[in-house]
C-alpha cells in the first residue's frame, strides 16, 4: 500500500533517504520574479511550508495536528473528508476560521482494517470500491478501475460536502497522489480547483517529474507551462520526509533538511499522530506519526528554524497570489 508520500517519492518528487529534498525548476518567475518575490519576499529568502497530511482520518491524528497548527510550528494541513473523524476537525475548522486548512482529495483507502467509502452514491462509483465496498487499498487499483467522470464526481462531493459543513479550504492536494496517477484525474483535479477557486497544489516540473509523469501518460511541461500562463503556482522544492528510526534519527534528519533547504519555497510533507491505542490499532508505522508530532511540536525545532533564518508560510499566502495573478 503506498501513502501520498511514498508516491512522491516514487514520481522523483523526494528521496525518503538523508536530505530529502527535490530541487524543482520554478515557473513562478513572470517579469523575472521568484516565487519568493512574488510573496513579497527578497529571491534569496528560503520559505517553508509545514504541511500536515490526513487531518480527519481519526481522532489521535486530529488532536496532533490541531496541538501541531496551534502550538508548534506546522502552518497548514489537509482534510480527509470520506472519513471517520472528519466532523470533528470540521467543526474545529469552523470555530478557527484563521487556520489554513485545505482539503487531501481521497481516492484510497489503504489500512488493513479502518477503511471508509466514498461521499458519493456508491452505486454512482463502482469503479472506486473494491470488493470489500470500500475505497481502492492502492493507487493502481484506481487507476485501472475508475473512470474519470466517477472520480469527479467523487471529489465533487467531497468539496460539497467539505463546504456543507462550513469549512472554507485554502487549497487542494491529493492523498497517496492518486490524481496525478492519469491524464484524465489530473484534469479534474486542477479544473475543480480553477471552479471552486481552491489552489490546487502542483510542483514545478523537474526531470524526475517529468520521466514519471511521462510513464503514466501525462506531458506534464507543456501542461505546466500553460497553467502557469493562467496564473497557477507551483511549489518551488518538495520534501517527502525524513529518515530514521528513532526519534533523535528523525529528529536529526530534519534538522539536516531544514538547514539545506534552497531558497524560494519549499513544502515539507507531515504525518502527525498522538501515541494512543487507535493509531497503533491502525498503522504499525505510528511511531514515525508521533515521532513528527513530538519534533514539530518541540521548542526546540521553533528555535532551530529561526536560527536558520527560514521564515514560515502556508498555502493561504500561495491561494491569495493566485487568486490576484487569476484576476489579471
Amino acid at each position: 500500500m503506498m501513502k501520498r508520500r511514498e508516491f512522491l517519492q516514487k514520481a522523483g518528487m523526494g528521496v525518503a533517504v538523508g536530505v530529502s529534498v527535490a530541487r524543482i525548476e520554478s515557473l513562478n518567475a513572470p517579469k523575472g520574479l521568484t516565487l519568493a518575490e512574488q510573496l513579497g519576499f527578497r529571491k534569496e529568502d528560503r520559505l517553508l511550508i509545514l504541511h500536515a497530511d490526513d487531518l480527519g482520518m481519526c481522532h489521535a491524528v486530529n488532536v496532533a495536528s490541531i496541538k501541531g497548527l496551534t502550538e508548534g510550528v506546522v502552518t497548514c494541513g489537509s482534510v480527509m473528508v470520506p472519513c471517520p473523524w472528519f466532523p470533528e476537525i470540521a467543526a474545529w475548522a469552523r470555530n478557527n476560521p484563521d487556520a489554513d486548512l485545505g482539503l487531501h482529495l481521497t481516492l484510497n483507502s489503504e489500512w488493513q482494517y479502518y477503511r471508509w467509502r466514498p461521499v458519493s452514491p456508491w452505486d454512482k462509483v463502482k469503479g472506486l470500491i473494491d470488493r470489500e465496498g470500500f475505497m481502492w487499498r492502492d493507487v493502481a487499483s484506481v487507476r485501472e478501475n475508475a473512470k474519470a467522470e466517477e472520480v469527479e464526481m467523487e471529489l465533487r462531493a467531497q468539496i460539497e460536502r467539505a463546504l456543507e459543513f462550513g469549512m472554507k479550504p485554502t487549497h487542494i492536494d491529493t492523498h497517496m497522489g492518486t490524481c496525478f496517477s492519469r491524464p484524465d484525474f489530473f484534469e479534474v483535479y486542477v479544473r475543480l480547483g480553477a471552479e471552486y477557486g481552491i489552489l490546487p497544489m502542483l510542483p514545478a516540473p523537474n526531470p524526475q517529474i517529468l520521466a514519471m509523469a511521462k510513464q503514466l501518460g501525462i506531458d506534464y511541461q507543456p501542461i505546466a507551462v500553460r497553467l502557469k500562463q493562467q496564473g497557477f503556482v507551483f511549489i518551488d522544492n518538495l520534501v517527502t520526509g525524513g529518515s530514521g528510526n528513532t526519534l533523535e534519527e528523525r529528529r536529526k534528519s530534519y534538522y539536516e533538511i531544514i538547514r539545506n533547504l534552497p531558497s524560494g519555497v519549499s513544502e515539507i510533507i507531515l504525518h502527525l499522530s498522538t501515541d494512543d491505542p487507535e493509531i497503533r490499532a491502525i498503522t504499525g508505522a505510528w511511531q514515525y506519526r508521533y515521532h513528527e508530532f513530538l519534533i514539530f511540536t518541540d521548542r526546540e525545532t521553533r528555535k532551530f528554524i529561526e536560527s536558520e533564518g527560514i521564515k514560515l508560510i502556508g498555502y493561504r499566502h500561495l491561494a491569495e497570489l493566485w487568486r490576484r495573478q487569476t484576476r489579471k
